[in-house]
């Protein structure tokens, strides 16, 4: 399949607007593509509202409007941050039936064991519940680092699950991997470096613990899409063959050759197209299967992470999507190493998945609120007054003469004249009221000309900015720095859609801007059908009344890589269960406050609210400010001390 480029220039509104047709749930569930990407979790009900099945299938719903209400009323401010502990369980367990479906098919005689991998969402409650849920497939944990390894072997008490150890490690890593044996645990330290063998070899002579070993290999596959280019023969971790061979022939001359068990790989992260899964998996199986004759005693095959998420619904091999379903991986891997064990007659190896995106992206929704909305003002402009620059009676007729069979020349005529009107009054030759007038006018053939492009099947090449162009701004509260560093870092694609008014045609086009002082600090890359969209379309806001868009799928990253640009931190946090008699709250996790956030940056709030109270008894005895202005002030700086780093609504 040929990729989908992103290519705003061809942006076409996924509804058109029709002042005849009557405005559906299903015309919002085309326009924001939440059956493609909410697989079984997310809907839309009668009322307009997103609704939530964290169990998918198997029953059961939450309205996430009326949900967020009702978070309110418990003094927990948006922006929200909000857990599913249902679907990581049904992640889990869909991972865990597509393996078991595909080793009954193919008659594999080995089993799966999946692991998570940490970085992916550390947070502790997440992890707790990660690990109770896994339970029953005996799901484990993938520790990339000394301080994950230390989650790993306090949380996973699970008889029989997997402690993969990767990332880079010291004689301290090392040894604390292995003496967790002696705990009844079962650490698999995979060997990235060739230090590593070395390290390994003198812990084991000191300890007298034998090792379980694995190594990772650097596949000459690449990856596909945004990490593509970090694996190869040039990435950053594994081992070459020729490096392989090296460990091995040091494990033997230790007497610990039968201490290697496993085989890692790994392509990258969202891998988007199952041809590139399909040639690691080959080409790793073939690595197996060797290594398996050198007298090793190899008995898992780790096929790394990977295992992408449909974020746009294109069911493409889009960067921000994926070509399969999780049951074609699972099946092409299982068909795949079986075939290579039973030409060479090696027994199967149990196979481990580290699908860390897959199993936590679904668990979270963040919801924010919206705080106001720049827009163009296009008000249908006046005839001009007698004596009025020529420009401006030119700039009338052109408005005048825009209809459906003539707008590109209009569009043309009126940009020229806008900059012509606005070079005039740099000279001195266009008063500023004559200059505003030329403006409106702009904006009014633009919108008119805008009006016409939303009905046509082609939209011209030169008037393909026009959505982005007359696009308002949402103002929101939220700090993508915070909450959604990959939009901002690596212009990630998440869907995002309001979370009620979804019985309401969207006649807004917008882009979000979040609070932070910085200009970056915006979402202007959509998710739609055919490409990526410039713009999101969104509802008037009604004076008094909430708006709140929900951002989705953001279980994975996005928590652990936030920073505290602006200093806002971490947001509000609530984990939810479905009960049969409606959900459980079962953890609140508070965001920080400013005193918290200071903190982080070597602040002591009582210093600073003893500064200013200084300030203040100066500026009072020099007759700068009033009793009861100070006193305001000093209230008001020590409260906000304790408050949410984002703004109240």
């Amino acid at each position: 399949m040929v990729e989908l480029k992103s290519n705003p220039k061809r942006f076409l509104p996924a509804i058109k607007s029709d002042s005849s047709h009557l405005w559906k749930i299903e015309d919002s569930e085309e326009l924001y593509r939440i059956k493609s990407w909410g697989q079984r979790y997310f809907s839309i009900n009668a009322a307009g509202h997103i609704t939530v099945c964290p169990k998918g299938d198997r029953g059961g719903s939450l309205d996430l409007f009326e949900l967020v209400n009702a978070l309110k009323q418990r003094n927990l401010e948006l922006p929200l941050l909000i857990h599913f502990s249902d679907v990581l369980e049904d992640c889990i367990e869909w991972l865990n039936s597509c393996f078991a479906k595909a080793i009954t098919h193919y008659n594999y005689p080995g089993i799966y064991r999946g692991v998570f991998p940490i970085k992916c969402n550390p947070q502790r409650h997440l992890i707790e519940d990660l690990v109770r849920l896994g339970k029953p497939h005996q799901f484990g944990l993938e520790a990339g680092s000394k301080p994950e390894l230390m989650i790993a072997l306090a949380q996973l008490d699970t008889a029989g699950a997997l402690i993969i150890c990767n990332g880079y490690k010291d004689r301290e890593y090392i040894e604390t991997a292995m003496l967790a044996q002696r705990l009844g645990k079962t650490p698999i330290i995979v060997l990235e470096q060739i230090e590593e063998v070395n390290l390994v070899i003198a812990v084991n002579r000191q300890l007298g613990i034998k090792p379980i070993l694995g190594v990772r290999a650097k596949l000459s596959t690449q990856g596909v899409g945004r990490w593509g280019t970090s694996t190869g023969k040039r990435a950053k971790f594994g081992l070459t063959i020729p490096e392989i061979i090296q460990v091995v022939d040091k494990l033997r001359e230790a007497n610990l050759l039968d201490s290697l068990q496993l085989l890692h790989f790994h392509i990258g992260s969202q891998v988007c197209s199952i041809n590139a899964i399909k040639d690691a998996i080959k080409e790793a199986s073939r690595i197996y299967v060797e290594l398996a004759v050198l007298e090793t005693n190899m008995n898992y095959l780790d096929v790394g992470g990977g295992l992408a998420v449909d974020y746009d619904g294109s069911q493409s091999n889009f960067h921000a999507s994926r070509n399969y379903t999780i049951q074609n991986y699972a099946n092409d891997i299982v068909a795949e190493v079986k075939e290579s064990c039973s030409e060479r007659n090696i027994p199967v190896p149990t196979l481990i998945s580290e699908s860390g995106r897959a199993i936590a992206s679904h668990q979270s929704v963040l919801v924010f609120d919206t705080l106001s909305v720049s827009q163009v003002s296009f008000e249908s402009p006046e005839p001009p007054l007698e004596g009025e620059s020529p420009i401006i009676t030119h700039l009338w007729e052109i408005y005048q003469s825009i209809h459906k069979d003539n707008f590109q020349e209009p569009y043309h005529d009126v940009t020229q004249l806008n900059e012509e009107a606005r070079s005039r009054f740099n000279f001195g030759l266009l008063n500023i009221t004559e200059r505003a007038k030329a403006e409106k006018f702009y904006w009014a053939c633009h919108q008119k000309i805008l009006n016409i492009t939303r009905q046509l099947e082609y939209i011209p090449d030169e008037l393909s900015d026009l959505e982005k162009i007359m696009a308002s701004i949402y103002y929101i509260n939220l700090s993508v720095f915070q909450s959604s560093p990959d939009c901002w870092a690596i212009d990630q694609l998440f869907p995002i859609m309001p979370i009620h008014c979804l019985d309401e045609e969207p006649t807004q086009r917008g882009i979000l801007a979040d609070l932070t002082c910085d200009s970056d600090g915006k979402i202007d890359r959509f998710i739609a059908l055919r490409d990526v969209k410039p713009i999101l379309e969104l509802h008037s806001i009604k004076s008094g009344k909430p708006y709140y868009l929900g951002m989705f799928l953001q279980g994975a990253y996005q928590e652990v890589m936030g920073n505290l640009h602006n200093l806002f931190g971490d947001t509000n946090a609530v984990h939810i269960h479905l009960t049969p008699k409606g959900y459980q709250i079962e953890h609140v996790v508070k965001g920080d406050t400013i005193t918290e956030v200071l903190g982080y940056m070597q602040y002591n709030s009582d210093d600073l609210a003893e500064n200013i109270r200084k300030q203040i008894e100066q500026a009072l005895q020099e007759k700068h400010i009033t009793l009861t202005e100070s006193q305001r002030l000093q209230q008001n700086y020590e409260q906000s001390l304790s408050q949410y780093t984002y703004l109240s609504s």
